[in-house]
């Protein structure tokens, strides 16, 4: 693999629902010293590694298999990968850290889903939150987060359980995205695509990079 190539590597946005009001999801913090996105609340996930791939007939199989090896080993929580919805797919270009293509899946919370268990070395904590508490943490700078993390929180908070996130997921095209730059008005946006079915799909490039 070339510098240039994108790191192939998957993320798993487990889903709570709740009685009492918006559905949770499994969010962790990663560790500070990390060079890519270090404290920064992420979905569990990581590189797909040669494992990852023994029976799996496609990259989005052994994507997913990456996917729910990384949530057990990050916050202890097993999931049943046949569970696993595609929802998303992203990578970026053009920017200054390594390039990831992120595979990302939805799938319920086990039902018999015990405490979770941060591990130390993958992730500082882990916890249940719901879309609109995080993305209300990151406006208030209490906690960060990458801009496409802040997008799929924008998107999964008009969402009111995994079977809506299902179905949702099922309606829209799971497509690449490749954020672009575009100046509007005399001000430049990051942008994506209008029909993945994201909320919003511009904003600032100084906020943005600050997210």
């Amino acid at each position: 693999m070339t510098d240039s190539e994108a790191i192939p590597a998957a993320t798993l946005v487990v889903i709570r629902d709740s009685d009492a009001g918006s559905p949770e999801l499994l969010m962790v913090e990663r560790p500070r010293t990390m060079a890519f996105a270090g404290g920064a609340m992420v979905f569990p996930g990581g590189r797909i590694d040669p494992a990852d791939w023994e029976s799996a007939n496609s990259l989005e199989q052994a994507a997913a298999r990456a996917a729910v090896r990384e949530t057990a080993e990050e916050t202890g929580l097993e999931v049943a990968l046949d569970t696993l919805v595609p929802f998303a797919r992203w990578r970026p270009d053009n920017v200054r850290h390594r390039r990831f293509d992120t595979f990302f899946f939805i799938a319920p919370c086990p039902p018999d889903a015990g405490p979770l268990l941060p591990q130390p070395g993958e992730c500082e904590q882990a916890l249940w939150i719901s879309a609109a508490a995080m993305l209300a943490e990151i406006e208030a700078s209490r906690a960060s987060a990458i801009f496409p993390t802040i997008r799929n929180l924008e998107r999964l908070a008009r969402l009111s359980s995994f079977e809506h996130a299902r179905d949702h997921a099922l309606a829209h095209p799971v497509e690449i995205i490749s954020p672009w730059i575009e100046e509007r008005e005399g001000e430049r946006f990051l942008v994506i695509p209008d029909h993945l079915g994201y909320p919003v799909t511009a904003e600032r490039l100084d906020r943005a990079i600050r997210a």
